[in-house]
């Protein structure tokens, strides 16, 4: 009996290495994480986080978005667009059939949407969506993901990937080959322009004051890039910040030209102890989702100088108010946090 348990177990197992792989990566040498110490000693000031409650059923506003009456927005898993007006409970004002990540508001008061799946969007003041762009040389976008808008209205966002969907993003970090995009969009012409690629998902997005260049989150590098706009420099790229500890995801530029990044998580330990080694990720990207390594959720979101310093961190080290951070938009009152699965939005105040 014995025996034949244990025949049975090889030949699982030796189905299972030999069943192909949904991914074909390659080697990847992670960097060495800043240590949590100096500006990065862990806090639990994120705690003190007061907490707004998404309506029943609702869960996930990844980016929040403030209008001029002072009106909170933001987008959920099941595709809604939900306002909360000062003294007013949540109202749901659409759904974009998609998943509605990155939001802000242009000079004209349209909400413009990052959306995962069906592209990048506008909501006018009445709540009715349009497509802006959704194709690029005649292919669908990969993962719309972040938006910022410049001066001159010109619509700056991210391709996370463009060559997995946001339901396998697992599959996106075990393979290392940099996919995502920077583009342009110009409302005017309505033109689309390929600024940038090969980023390691290509997350949040900030235009500088000055707008001459754009700040890029590359997630699963652990990175902050910067995309040159004018200058001897322009359309080049190079990295402002590495290293750092956990997956940047959303960033914002604050009133005093300084930016706060959204930190999702600390880094995943065992993609870390195995990027290098293809065969070992390629077998990992075979097992159910289910038996994925979950983080342990933690709170984190960084104040960095246009120089790329880390200027100070705010931590809830257990998630106790609020953790899986993926934006901060810095408002006249306080921070204002989104996340990508949690039941609640928060407001850090100053």
């Amino acid at each position: 009996m014995l025996k034949k348990l244990l025949l049975i177990t090889g030949l699982a197992l030796a189905g299972a290495v030999l069943w192909p792989s949904p991914i074909d990566s390659v080697a990847v040498n992670a960097s060495r994480p800043l240590a949590f110490a100096g500006v990065l000693a862990t806090n639990d000031m994120l705690q003190s986080t007061q907490i707004t409650k998404l309506p029943a059923g609702k869960a996930g506003g990844e980016d929040i978005a403030k209008d001029k009456l002072g009106c909170l927005y933001t987008g959920t898993l099941d595709g809604s667009i939900l306002r909360k007006c000062p003294y007013s409970d949540w109202e749901t004002l659409t759904n974009t059939g998609g998943r509605p990540l990155g939001l802000h508001f242009d000079s004209e008061q349209n909400l413009i949407i990052a959306d995962a799946e069906k592209g990048l969007l506008s909501m006018s003041p009445t709540a009715k969506i349009s497509v802006l762009a959704d194709r690029y040389n005649n292919e669908k976008l990969g993962v719309v993901d972040d938006v910022d808008i410049g001066a001159d209205g010109t619509i700056y966002f991210s391709d996370a990937s463009n060559r997995y969907a946001l339901k396998d993003i697992v599959l996106d970090i075990l393979d290392g080959r940099p996919s995502g995009r920077l583009f342009a969009f110009n409302p005017q012409n309505k033109s689309l322009t390929l600024l940038a690629d090969g980023f390691a998902f290509a997350n949040g997005v900030a235009v500088s004051a000055d707008q001459s260049y754009v700040l890029i989150n590359e997630t699963f590098t652990y990175q902050i890039s910067k995309v040159w706009l004018t200058g001897p420099k322009a359309g080049q790229k190079e990295i402002l910040l590495d290293k750092l500890p956990g997956l940047p995801d959303g960033i914002a530029r604050a009133a005093d030209g300084t930016y706060w990044v959204a930190m999702y998580g600390l880094r995943p330990k065992l993609v870390d102890k195995f990027h290098a080694n293809p065969w070992v990720k390629n077998q990992l990207a075979k097992l159910p989702k289910s038996l994925a390594p979950v983080p342990k959720p933690y709170g984190l979101i960084l104040q960095i100088s246009a120089q790329g310093e880390i200027l100070q961190s705010l931590h809830d080290q257990a998630a106790v108010a609020i953790g899986e951070v993926t934006s901060v938009q810095p408002e006249d009152d306080g921070l204002y946090l989104g996340t990508l699965h949690m039941d609640r939005i928060g407001k850090w105040a100053f």
